[in-house]
Formats: C-alpha cells, structure tokens, sequence
C-alpha cells in the first residue's frame, strides 16, 4: 500500500475521483494501485505529483514504505 500517497491526499482532500479523472481511468483503478494490487505507470506518478501534491517529492509519495514527511527542498 502507498501510505504516504493516501495519507497525503486525505489530508489535502483529494478524492479517488480527482485522481481518477486526471489520468482517464475508472476510480476502482486508483483504489488498486494505491493499495498495491497493481502499480502506477511512471507517467500517471509523475502527472499525479505535479497536478495534487507539487510540494512533495515523487519517492516519496509512491514509496512503499512509510517515511518521514519529505518536503521538495527549494533551491
């Protein structure tokens, strides 16, 4: 399970929904990637990053395992 990614996005409420409409595909799709059942594509991350959570590094959010919070460092 993506935890970090599911925690983020209930936190700055973003639904399945949002997430599933982005990237044109159903919301039992997100469900199952999210909970490990299959993955995201490298290019559904990268979109899903950059349109909902731009303030969090992608390792982190699609991380398998549960890390402390990592900001994007500004350089």
């Amino acid at each position: 399970m993506l935890n970090n990614l599911e925690d983020i996005r209930k936190k700055k409420n973003v639904s399945l929904v949002d997430m599933a409409d982005l990237l044109g595909v159903k919301y039992q799709t997100i469900s199952e990637k999210i909970n490990g059942k299959s993955d995201f594509k490298f290019g559904e991350a990268i979109k899903i990053q950059e349109t909902f959570f731009p303030e969090y590094e992608i390792k982190y959010l699609f991380s398998k395992s549960k890390d402390e919070i990592s900001l994007k460092q500004e350089a």
